[in-house]
């Protein structure tokens, strides 16, 4: 990570109230997009799933943009 998590936190506070259990994600694993031969890029239709235990899975689909 180019910041350490103090300083994300810092800057996300400065716009918006956070609250314990608040999800902070940051950061792309190596492996996705640019990286990959051949590059490999969200289109459309895909379906992003993020699960964290007992709490749920949030789920978002791609979409053209407007």
């Amino acid at each position: 990570m180019i910041w350490d998590i103090p300083t994300v936190i810092e800057y996300i506070s400065a716009f918006t109230p956070l609250a314990p259990g608040d999800v902070i994600a940051t950061g792309t694993p190596g492996g996705v997009g640019d990286k990959r031969i051949p590059p490999l890029y969200m289109n459309a239709g895909d379906k992003v799933e993020v699960t964290i235990g007992t709490i749920g899975t949030l789920t978002n689909r791609i979409i053209d943009e407007a």
